[in-house]
């Protein structure tokens, strides 16, 4: 099962990051940007269904930095699922109101959010290694 989380979980980041820098390289929000951030919402949301299957059957870590970057992996990784689902959501309303202005900012939100993404992904993948 760790195999199939870490494939989903690289996936979130490999659409995720196309989306975004995809957007941010042209400068305005297209259909395929918006289809790229749902995929790696579903990506992400999958993985991270693996993962907490994989935390049930584990007992917790002991103490020290496996357990505190773990604790900072899983409430970040919230916050970043909400926000994720957020982005997806204003993509899509930016894209029906159809306005240029809002399509050529859009950006600015999506590198925020892509950030953000990227602190529960490297806080998980350190501290499976020092686990």
């Amino acid at each position: 099962m760790l195999v199939s989380a870490i494939v989903l979980i690289t996936a979130a980041l490999v659409f995720y990051t196309l989306g975004v820098w995809a957007e941010r390289r042209v400068g305005v929000l297209r259909w395929w940007h918006v289809g790229a951030f749902g995929a790696g919402l579903a990506f992400d949301i999958a993985g991270t269904a693996v993962m907490a299957r994989i935390a049930a059957t584990q007992p917790p870590p002991p103490p020290g930095l496996g357990a505190v970057l773990q604790t900072i992996m899983s409430t970040t990784g919230l916050i970043a699922l909400i926000l994720m689902a957020a982005h997806l959501l204003w993509a899509v309303f930016v894209m029906v109101r159809a306005r240029p202005a809002e399509r050529a900012r859009f950006h600015r939100y999506s590198v925020a959010v892509w950030a953000i993404w990227l602190v529960p992904y490297f806080s998980g993948m350190t501290a499976s290694m020092v686990a």
